[in-house]
């Protein structure tokens, strides 16, 4: 969860650390703080809270080193407070380091080194690895020749000791040369420039100074000098890896002029989708040619999808609500029985194993920890049965150069682009995208759906980019005034049905997020088996009611609301007349086939969770105790 990033070259390097953190601290936000080698002399300085503290402290200080590394905390072990701010350094001050994750074995690692005289000074579980590495480096006087550097064989005797998942990059005062990062079940990326090299925990942090990256793997260490990296395994192996360039600027994690990043990523979802349409959409495909070929190009082989009879998906947060309205799609048209399940409890208690089934892992970061854990315990349980019960993985993410598009046999990447806001919005959007083009190839390929339908669903897609514009023009302004009528509210419910369901969880997920207020979210018609007894005049209740099969449903459960003096808001479609004399307050969006709905519902949820929180003024992109990438279980 945490973000790290570390620079060696020929640039002072604290200028270089802080721009990234500030790229990274979406990752984390508790404290921060830099580490230095200038003069021999290691240099490390930590505030708590805000990266401007680190800033303020900083802007004291005269140094002009060429190598350090950085960190910005989402705490785990230990609260956020200076004493457990990284970086973390040995009782000599010689090794400085910063960690994104979580080292498990790190108590009994405790106890060996004060059994040795290492004193601690915090209760992280960073803070066992510079004592180690320490321990494990030669004396000046008894550099070990054998070796090329004796900082990297150290650091790579370490790793082999620790537990659990973590990224890791380490300074050295009797080595200012060198910097050594490894990698083990968390990001880690390398960056290649002029004569300087960079790491990071996420390439937003590099990419206003490089394009090429490097994404380390699992058990892999990195030596970086101003000459070059050289990469091991954690067994000392020497490996040959080439990076590759990524196709970002750095204008991409800009906010162009919008007061938030996240209100900025809500208007770039008409871009999304017509980026996902142009990718995935095959622009030669006409039903009335009854085309030999799917409307759809995701790229996946055929036999993925061979004798399929079932399909899992294992997701976390706003993934899991896209995977619930995948669910309802794959279901509906390509006539697959689907399962969701929260990728957290999976791992613990997986379903039965059947028979031809395909299993998505749903993340946008590509590197949540939970949904990494459980692909792999399913790879894993499944491993070496006969054919039908193989292995059958694939990934739905925002980030292909991440290591669930290694782990898996193929993705489907989601083009949303770089997303700095914590609570998700367009990377939300870009996987209902992925969904949609998985059901209709599924369903054509299957022959699930007559032609004729199937070529409605795509000429409704392809519309959908100018009618999320229009909710963009004309209801944000009056959404932005609403808002001003909840800054005292302590309540919400949200109510759906069917394919809106999932929406109705987004969009209270989504306020409780960043504007802190509780909110639920229900199946319309499960109100009055219990939650209704929540609900007087200081709840409001947000019901999406859209013209499809489940519209009167949903009509006569918010007027059982509206009975209890719920204040009703309602998103409707904009030629609904009848919904005017129902509900106190309309969020209009264009009627669209059902299916094609969720698409709209959830812009105006998404508006009215950011309007509260900005009319709070609450910090939207980096609401309290939450990070953007949850890279540790």
């Amino acid at each position: 969860m945490c973000g790290i990033v570390g620079y060696i070259g020929t640039q002072t390097a604290i200028d270089i650390l802080l721009e990234g953190l500030e790229r990274l601290e979406y990752r984390g936000y508790d404290s921060a703080g830099v580490a230095t080698v200038l003069e021999g002399k290691l240099r490390c300085v930590r505030a708590k809270g805000k990266l401007y503290n680190l800033r303020e402290k900083l802007a004291r200080e005269d140094n002009t080193a060429r190598i350090g590394i950085g960190h910005t905390r989402w705490a785990t072990h230990g609260k956020p407070e200076e004493h457990n701010a990284h970086p973390h350094m040995d009782t000599d001050g010689r090794v400085a380091v910063v960690q994104n994750g979580i080292v498990e074995n790190h108590q009994e690692l405790r106890e060996e080194l004060k059994s040795q005289g290492r004193q601690f000074l915090s209760e992280t579980d960073t803070e066992v690895i510079p004592h180690l590495i320490a321990d494990l480096l030669p004396e000046k006087t008894e550099e070990d020749l054998s070796h090329p550097s004796p900082f990297l064989k150290a650091v790579q005797q370490a790793v082999n000791r620790l537990e659990g998942a973590f990224a890791i990059a380490v300074l050295c005062a009797d080595y200012p040369d060198e910097l050594i990062v490894a990698r083990q079940q968390a990001p880690l990326i390398v960056g290649f420039g002029q004569g300087e090299f960079f790491c990071a925990s996420d390439a937003t942090a590099l990419v206003s100074h490089t394009r090429a990256v490097l994404p380390l793997d699992n058990g892999e260490i990195a030596r970086l000098t101003q000459l070059g990296v050289e990469v091991y395994d954690f067994t000392g192996k020497r490996l040959k890896k080439m990076p590759h360039i990524l196709d970002w600027t750095s204008t991409t994690v800009e906010k162009q002029g919008f007061r938030h990043f996240m209100l900025k990523e809500i208007h770039e979802q008409p871009g999304v989708v017509r980026a996902c349409l142009e990718t995935y959409l095959n622009p030669d495909w006409h039903a009335q040619d009854r085309p030999a070929f799917s409307p759809i190009n995701l790229g996946i082989p055929p036999e993925l999808y061979d004798n399929l009879e079932h399909i899992q998906i294992l997701a976390c947060g706003t993934s899991w609500h896209a995977s619930l309205v995948g669910k309802y799609l794959i279901e509906q048209l390509a006539d697959i029985p689907t399962m969701v399940q929260y990728a957290s409890e999976f791992r613990y208690a997986p379903s039965p194993i059947t028979a031809n089934t395909l299993t998505i892992g749903v993340t946008q970061s590509g590197e949540t920890a939970d949904t990494l854990a459980a692909l792999e315990a399913e790879k894993q349980r499944r491993a070496g049965l006969e054919p039908k019960y193989a292995p059958q993985l694939l990934g739905i993410t925002n980030r292909p150069e991440s290591t669930l598009a290694r782990m898996v046999d193929r993705i489907v990447n989601t083009q949303a682009g770089i997303e700095i806001g914590v609570a998700a919005t367009k990377s939300f959007m870009a996987q209902l995208m992925g969904f949609y083009f998985l059901a209709l190839d599924l369903a054509y390929r299957r022959q699930s759906l007559p032609i004729e339908k199937l070529a409605l669903i795509v000429e409704g897609l392809r519309q959908l980019p100018g009618q999320i514009e229009l909710v963009l023009e004309k209801q944000e302004p009056l959404i932005e005034e609403l808002a001003h009528e909840f800054a005292e509210t302590q309540d919400f419910i949200f109510i759906g049905r069917g394919i809106n369901f999932p929406i109705a969880l987004e969009g209270a997920l989504k306020l409780k997020e960043i504007s802190y207020i509780h909110a639920e979210g229900y199946p319309a018609g499960e109100m009055k088996h219990g939650p209704i007894a929540l609900l007087d005049s200081k709840v409001p209740v947000v019901a999406i009611a859209v013209p499809g099969s489940v519209y009167e449903k949903v009509l006569s459960n918010a007027q059982e609301a509206k009975a209890r003096d719920a204040r009703l808001i309602g998103v409707t479609a904009m030629t609904d007349r009848q919904a005017e004399s129902i509900f106190n307050d309309l969020l209009a969006v264009p009627a669209v086939d059902e299916l094609l709905s969720p698409v709209l519902t959830v812009i105006p949820l998404q508006l009215l969770a950011y309007h509260i929180a900005a009319r709070r003024g609450l910090d939207v992109d980096q609401p309290r105790n939450l990070a953007k990438s949850v890279t540790v279980e």
